[in-house]
């Protein structure tokens, strides 16, 4: 009778086992598919940006498309508010899928959107449009797929899983940067991709949005929302949250200095090699492409260190590195004129962000109750990457335009260095984590 219990004990807890990585994958997958979108419009700005911006001057036309790329950030706050309102009060399952939906929209319409020969003003204006709608979606993605994520793994392992969110954002910006080398050196000349090329990897977007769709329609809802379902709640999550002042100043200033890091070596990175470090189009592509390939293989093992460790001092390290390291290795990636180098710096780069990447979403989700934790995570996350993550492009484009580009590396050393005194001060959130209260 013991080993029949036993057995299915083990039973049980295997397929409980399946049931939370299955429903990680589709999460992830979901996530990966709206980061591409995203990150679509980033990767082939160079192609488009003449398209929509007419000027003599590339870095000019980059600078116009930035500005609109940080239009999608600027609007992120709201989606967080409002996709954190629906995950709080109506499930995460449901919100996940409203958010890949209007990211799917967005990328369509990026897709169609006339030139600027064809309509003037018009198009910038469609494209910025599409841009808003697609920082809506962001915005309430990233807050609704880490609570979900962070909900539904197992509390030895959170640190591990969580990060796959991570994992599916760079491989999301992988994937766009794929497409576009497929279509550099495979199926179009840089003239076809000027001319309508770069509209390709947008329609691809909106296809596999809809896939991930399909595929979110079969998630389940985490075990937490279902439990605080039992608990009245009388106030929007917005109000509730200004019951957790210090929680949400504490992601305000643990993401400061890591997302202005992170869109740094990703977005910018791909516009510094090309104009500063001066490579080719296909060297660009091939070393952003391979440098991020090794940060997504960090991120898991980031995260599954931090479970054994402590979020804390993993992000204690990124803070000392990132404080200490910012200034030099970027000093030494301008200066290179080797691709191969220009990939080990940003690498060595990476070993130090992804003490960030790798758990900021877990640590946030860690600091909230259940009933207001997608809002807590997302909003003030949101308002954070609009001020500083969405404009680091902007910001580092605008000092090389007025022959000052080595100040952006202070600027961005000064606020890495600002969240290492959050991260020396904050509490461990794997010691003292709120997952589990739904007061």
């Amino acid at each position: 009778m013991a080993a029949t219990s036993e057995g299915v004990g083990d039973q049980l807890q295997l397929a409980d086992m399946r049931r939370r990585l299955k429903a990680i994958f589709i999460g992830s997958v979901g996530n990966l598919v709206e980061w591409y979108d995203f990150y679509a419009y980033a990767a082939f700005a160079l192609y488009f940006a003449g398209s929509f911006f007419p000027h003599d001057d590339p870095v000019v036309q980059q600078l116009n498309a930035a500005i609109l790329f940080a239009i999608g950030f600027i609007v992120r706050p709201i989606g967080g508010w409002f996709f954190g309102h629906l995950a709080d009060h109506y499930g995460r399952r449901n919100a996940l899928m409203l958010s890949v939906l209007l990211m799917c929209f967005g990328s369509l319409m990026i897709a169609v959107t006339p030139t600027f020969t064809r309509i003037g003003i018009g198009a910038p204006a469609l494209l910025g449009l599409a841009r808003i709608i697609q920082g809506l979606s962001l915005g309430g993605e990233y807050g609704t797929s880490a609570t979900y994520l962070t909900e539904v793994a197992d509390e030895k392992h959170r640190g591990f899983y969580s990060s796959f969110q991570y994992v599916t954002l760079i491989g999301g910006q992988l994937c766009a940067i794929v497409v576009l080398l497929l279509l550099q050196q495979v199926f179009l000349t840089a003239e076809e991709l000027k001319a309508w090329g770069w509209r390709i990897p947008f329609v691809i977007g909106a296809l596999l949005a809809i896939i991930a769709l399909v595929m979110r329609r079969n998630l389940h809802e985490t075990d937490d929302f279902i439990a605080s379902k039992a608990v009245a709640r009388r106030e929007s999550s917005v109000k509730a949250l200004f019951n957790y002042p210090r929680e949400v100043l504490l992601v305000v200033g643990l993401t400061m200095g890591g997302t202005t890091a992170f869109y740094t070596y990703t977005t910018y990175m791909q516009k510094f090699l090309k104009l500063s470090v001066g490579l080719t189009d296909t060297q660009t592509t091939l070393v952003t492409a391979a440098s991020l390939i090794f940060a997504l293989f960090l991120q898991p093992i980031y995260g599954s260190l931090s479970d054994r460790i402590g979020r804390k001092t993993v992000l204690i390290w990124f803070g000392v590195a990132g404080t200490l390291f910012t200034i030099p290795l970027l000093n030494a990636l301008q200066a290179t004129t080797s691709a191969l180098i220009a990939f080990l710096l940003i690498a060595s780069a990476w070993l130090i962000v992804a003490g960030y990447t790798s758990i900021n979403a877990v640590v946030k989700a860690e600091l909230f109750p259940t009933k207001v934790r997608a809002t807590g995570v997302g909003l003030p996350y949101a308002l954070t990457v609009s001020i500083f993550g969405g404009t680091a492009e902007s910001i580092a484009l605008w000092f090389k335009s007025i022959g000052r580009e080595t100040w952006f590396y202070y600027y961005l050393t000064a606020l890495i260095a600002i969240s290492l005194l959050v991260y020396v001060t904050m509490r461990d959130t794997k010691q003292r984590s709120a997952i589990g209260r739904h007061e």
